[in-house]
């Protein structure tokens, strides 16, 4: 008989949400993660969601969440217990986990840091770097022999754009993407091919750095909302996965139901 999880990666800018058919995902839906928003509010969201995906919260068989913003952690875990008539598994620090925690303050460690290791690692039994695009840019680094060594933290892609226009007056916002050309014919075009190119590179520079450090071959896969306009143009990133920490989220909730 299948198992129907609900897993919820909740994040600083987004919430990603999706449920597993035993290992084959369903459907995701991402939603802002409003600090605003009330836990009824949350509720009636969360019902159109799983509405939307044709999912009965009755058929559901349990819940995980992953959460690196503490004032939303007990709003969903209320609002999915309520939902859903029993409370979700919530990742930590302490939970159980497939691979080796080889890093000097795991507390520290972000949830969805974690479920990416554990995800690829479960998938691929390599060394590798998950390169998640989301409000920071975050490089999460496995061993070959399944520990999860830590990485690096950049500012997000969308983050810096903000911020450049943010503190430089003549600078519109741009929506980040690939520009027509490497020279911008207007400052549109300027700040876009800056924005983007300058992106790619980055990861490239990083992973380039780390893959040296891991030595061998490492598998390199990106994930987040940015990632595949950003995998087309590096040299490292080899494959992406848009719901890999989700399913590592689902791989989380059968080692600590």
């Amino acid at each position: 008989m299948s198992d129907l999880i609900l897993t919820v990666d909740i994040g600083n800018t987004t919430t990603h949400i999706g449920v597993f058919e035993d290992e084959r995902e369903r459907f995701a839906f991402r939603l802002a993660s409003t600090h605003t928003r009330t836990a009824d509010e949350a509720g009636l969201l969360l019902k159109q969601i799983l509405r939307e995906g044709n999912v009965s919260p009755s058929d559901l068989d349990g819940s995980v969440i992953a959460s690196v913003v503490p004032i939303l952690t007990p709003m969903f875990q209320q609002v999915i217990t309520s939902v859903c008539g029993a409370a979700p598994v919530t990742v930590t620090n302490n939970s159980k986990f497939t691979i080796r925690i080889d890093f000097a303050h795991p507390e520290q460690i972000g949830a969805d840091r974690v479920a990416n290791a554990e995800a690829f690692w479960v998938e691929h039994k390599s060394a590798g770097v998950v390169v998640d695009f989301g409000t920071a840019t975050t490089f999460d680094v496995i061993s070959a022999d399944g520990a999860f060594l830590g990485g690096a933290i950049a500012p997000g892609l969308e983050t810096s754009a903000d911020r450049l226009a943010q503190k430089a007056a003549q600078l519109p916002k741009v929506g980040f993407g690939p520009p027509p050309s490497a020279i911008g014919k207007t400052t549109e075009e300027a700040l876009q091919a800056g924005v983007f190119y300058g992106a790619v590179g980055s990861v490239d520079e990083i992973v380039g750095r780390i893959a040296a450090e891991l030595g061998g071959s490492p598998k390199i896969i990106a994930t987040g909302g940015l990632s595949e306009s950003v995998a087309r143009e590096s040299k490292w990133i080899e494959a992406v996965d848009p719901v890999l920490t989700l399913k590592g989220l689902r791989n989380l909730y059968f080692l600590n139901r």
